[in-house]
């Protein structure tokens, strides 16, 4: 909203020193600045808010160290999240960019299957929560949402061939002159390959002529698959104090890079990359979302004083997915969201051996000692706070790595 009064200021009143508010750096700047004061400042607010609702974890007998200890400590601090996110963005991000829309719309509706899911578990006393299947549900109702507006809005184009960007400066100005066309297209980067642009379209090349126009047969279900995924992953995560927040900031801090070199004409040309109009606008809503997460770090860092509870950890998942889709680099999420990915798989390992050594020998045997993957290191005898830290660690390298796909291919 802030951006459009100056944008009024600057362009019709000419008001000086108004104009700043069209930089994308300047307004994502802001949006941190305010989301990390509001999740600090006011989310204790928040958390008094829900001790007095008595909003308290319920523990399961895991027999871990000092889980007992954790029971009655608030949950839903996921609201925390979404709040100072969404308030920077409505107040410095542009609301008409499709991108933005999306990005609200994934948050509102993440966030609201996660608050059921909590809910029925505090309120109602049923510790399963959601049914999985209504999750399921939302989780391929949104990614039909994200699939389809990507594919059919006119405003969601990229720029594959950008050629050479002739860019001199004269006296008063640097002229920029763009090579290749604005389109339509399903094309997405395959990371560490030369020409690295794929097209979903090509899969259907059998068909002859026209194949193009059916593309959405493929892209949709990829884009549901890639949503469901990373939200059951950042799911399966949040499981020790301060996991899934840390993680997140780290892969999303780097999402902003590629949100933000994609958007932009010069760099995109001088990396070699897919140039995607409008997408440098994300890294406002990237911004405020980075510093919700570390403000809510304020509180949740070991021993937690509130935890985000399914509202938080599927609404982070959701939030991360989509960005990686709209920039084109959801083929990098299994790297850049690698510890989503062994989390996720430890679990499926866990189970799937389980059943398979139950039904051939009798009964059932586990690879890890407990699943997911960091409660084996925690029945392992490793504090959390260590294993928490040394995730972060393997998170921040995953996370260059990624970035440095940009160059290395």
């Amino acid at each position: 909203m802030l951006y459009y009064l100056f944008d009024y200021f600057n362009k019709t009143l000419n008001i000086s020193g108004t104009g700043v508010f069209q930089y994308i750096t300047f307004r994502s700047a802001l949006a941190f600045i305010l989301s990390l004061l509001l999740s600090t400042i006011y989310g204790k607010r928040v958390i008094s808010f829900l001790q007095r609702q008595q909003v308290g974890e319920t523990v399961r007998e895991l027999g871990l160290a000092g889980q007992n200890e954790k029971a009655g400590t608030p949950t839903m601090g996921g609201l925390i999240i979404i709040f100072a996110t969404l308030i920077p963005v409505f107040l410095f991000a542009k609301l008409h960019n499709i991108y933005i829309v999306l990005l609200i719309v994934t948050t509102l509706w993440m966030g609201t299957i996660g608050f059921v899911d909590d809910y029925i578990k505090i309120f109602k006393k049923d510790k399963q929560g959601l049914k999985g299947i209504f999750k399921v549900f939302g989780q391929v109702g949104l990614g039909l949402i994200v699939g389809s507006v990507l594919y059919f809005n006119p405003q969601v184009t990229v720029r594959t061939d950008t050629g050479k960007t002739d860019i001199f400066k004269q006296t008063t100005e640097t002229v920029i002159t763009p090579a290749g066309v604005e389109e339509k297209s399903t094309a997405t980067t395959i990371p560490f390959f030369k020409n690295n642009e794929f097209d979903y379209a090509e899969v259907l090349s059998f068909m002859g002529d026209g194949y193009e126009k059916w593309a959405w047969i493929i892209f949709i279900p990829v884009v549901i698959f890639i949503i469901t995924a990373v939200s059951n992953g950042a799911n399966l995560t949040d499981g020790i104090d301060g996991l899934a927040a840390g993680t997140s900031a780290i892969s999303v801090l780097a999402l902003a890079i590629f949100t933000f070199v994609s958007g932009n004409i010069i760099f995109s040309n001088y990396l070699n990359i897919m140039y995607i109009p409008n997408s440098g606008e994300m890294t406002v809503f990237i911004a405020a979302f980075v510093g919700s997460l570390i403000g809510f770090l304020w509180y949740n860092s070991y021993p937690a004083s509130v935890f985000m509870g399914d509202t938080g950890s599927l609404t982070i998942g959701g939030i991360i997915a989509v960005l990686a889709i709209a920039v084109r680099k959801e083929l990098l999420i299994p790297l850049l969201c690698g510890i989503f990915l062994v989390e996720n798989f430890s679990v499926v390992l866990q189970v799937s051996y389980f059943k398979y050594t139950k039904k051939r020998f009798g009964e059932g045997r586990r690879i890890f000692l407990m699943s997911p993957l960091h409660h084996h290191y925690q029945k392992k005898g490793y504090h959390e706070s260590k294993i928490v830290t040394r995730f972060w660690i393997v998170a921040i390298m995953l996370a260059i790595l990624s970035i440095v796909t940009l160059k290395l291919r």
